[in-house]
């Protein structure tokens, strides 16, 4: 009894791994279009380092709350309650991996604006981005073990009849 009770706790413990890393590859999707759309816009436009950090990452929440929020809608689920539930579910992990994200591409001289056509760019954002999932990994390990972050919305579509 005691073999079969470890082994539940074992299975369970690598559920929550995959499940945190498919939800933070999932938030990851959407903070970098975000992150990227804003950036090439900051640089195209001149826009000073500020306002292409604040509007890369206000499209990164645009992004990543889109992309958790329409399979709900697709489930029959109300926009705002999916938003709600969304907001509630990925603002901790999106917020990390922005700050975190926009922290590296700060540090590293001259990423930050220059450029889409640039190497500098193109070699900054992967590091960024990877700093970021590795940042906010444990955060979603940490949510979905207290059935908090992606795992209301997993709970949210399965009421819905959905399988994740």
């Amino acid at each position: 009894m005691e073999k079969s009770h470890q082994n539940h706790h074992e299975h369970h413990g690598d559920n929550v791994n995959s499940m945190a890393i498919s939800a933070t590859l999932h938030c990851l999707t959407g903070c970098a279009v975000g992150e990227v759309l804003g950036l090439i816009i900051g640089t195209a436009f001149g826009l000073g380092t500020v306002v292409t950090i604040i509007l890369a990452v206000a499209l990164a929440f645009v992004f990543g709350f889109a992309l958790s929020t329409l399979p709900l809608v697709k489930a029959g689920i109300g926009f705002f309650a999916a938003l709600s539930v969304v907001a509630a579910a990925d603002t901790l992990s999106i917020a990390t991996m922005e700050l975190v994200d926009n922290l590296v591409m700060v540090a590293i001289p001259g990423a930050l604006h220059a450029g889409i056509v640039s190497p500098l760019f193109w070699i900054s954002m992967p590091i960024a981005l990877t700093a970021a999932f590795f940042a906010a990994l444990p955060v979603n390990r940490y949510l979905l073990k207290r059935n908090k972050g992606h795992a209301l919305t997993m709970n949210l579509l399965s009421e819905h009849g959905h399988k994740h």
